[in-house]
Formats: structure tokens, C-alpha cells, sequence
């Protein structure tokens, strides 16, 4: 009875623990969730399914602040647009300094069924300015035939409030300059 009781503990456990898993995995990712400041970065945004099961049409980027000299890599069969802007206040790649840009990229008018797995690239350099230490975020919006999936949300910022988002906006920690 004793044995039957541990390892049933023991098998809904590692059911706990994949199923996390597989939640942890649920959403918009970044491939390389790391980079040093000043260095070139090419953002691989990872759409690993749909919104609840029906396909992805469109993924929608808001570029943050400090991403720079950003070109979005086009896919075949999907529209791609992309929409410039002053930034808040002017800030330098490798001593150039830039007072507007890409702020946001739209891939529509594809079909990513659920059951499949995608990558959009956008290439850029992290500013001079970008903080180390900090994390940057990638705040996407996925449109489907049936429903929205917004992987907006960063975390806050006080620790004792901490908690994983929902639907966390994909996530770029900032090394020193080398």
C-alpha cells in the first residue's frame, strides 16, 4: 500500500512537471535570449502554435527602445510591413547617433496552421545607451483566424511582486559591451 501511494505520488508529479513545462514552452520566444550592449542582434521570434487551435495569420512587433538600425527578414507568403518613427530621445549605435526608426513590424496574410511551428527574423544593433543588466522586451501580438494571443506582458519589476505573466512579452537580457 505504502509503495502504491509513493509512486503514484511520484508519476503525478512528473505529470506536474511536464505539464509546467509545456506551459513554459506555450508561448512567443526569442531563440538567443541574451546579447551585449552595442553588439548586432538578430531577434529569431519562435511562434511554436496557434490561438487555441486555429491558425496564425498575422504577428505584429513593437521594436523597443534601444533596438536599432532594425531589418525585418520577409517570408514567403506573408506581407510585410513596417512602420517608422521618432524615437523618445536620440541614441547612438557605435557613435552614430539616430533620432528615428522602426518601431513596429507586421507579417499578415500568411497561415501558420496551429499544428506547426515558425520563426520571423528581424536584425539590429542593442544601443549605446541600452543598459546592462537590464532586460529588453519584444511585445508581439498574434492574430489568428479565431482569436488574439497578445504576449504583451513584463513582468514587474519589484520582486516581491514578481510573478510569470500569462502572456509574457518575449524576453532579451543585456550583457556589458565587450
Amino acid at each position: 500500500m505504502f509503495r502504491t501511494t509513493l509512486l503514484a505520488a511520484a508519476l503525478l508529479g512528473t505529470a506536474g512537471a511536464l505539464a509546467g513545462a509545456t506551459l513554459a514552452f506555450a508561448h512567443i520566444t526569442l531563440e538567443n535570449q541574451q546579447t551585449a550592449v552595442g553588439a548586432s542582434y538578430k531577434a529569431v521570434l519562435r511562434v511554436p502554435h496557434g490561438c487555441d487551435g486555429s491558425a496564425t495569420m498575422a504577428i505584429r512587433v513593437r521594436i523597443p527602445d534601444g533596438f536599432l538600425d532594425v531589418k525585418p527578414m520577409p517570408k514567403p507568403g506573408w506581407k510585410l510591413d513596417v512602420v517608422r518613427g521618432k524615437y523618445q530621445k536620440p541614441m547612438s549605435v557605435r557613435g552614430t547617433s539616430l533620432t528615428e526608426g522602426v518601431t513596429e513590424v507586421n507579417w499578415s496574410g500568411g497561415n501558420l496552421p496551429d499544428a506547426y511551428y515558425d520563426e520571423f527574423v528581424l536584425t539590429g544593433y542593442i544601443g549605446d545607451e541600452a543598459p546592462a543588466g537590464q532586460t529588453m522586451y519584444f511585445p508581439v501580438v498574434q492574430e489568428c483566424e479565431k482569436g488574439v494571443n497578445r504576449w504583451i506582458e513584463i513582468p514587474a519589476a519589484d520582486s516581491a511582486r514578481a510573478r510569470e505573466p500569462a502572456e509574457p512579452a518575449p524576453a532579451l537580457k543585456l550583457l556589458p559591451k565587450r
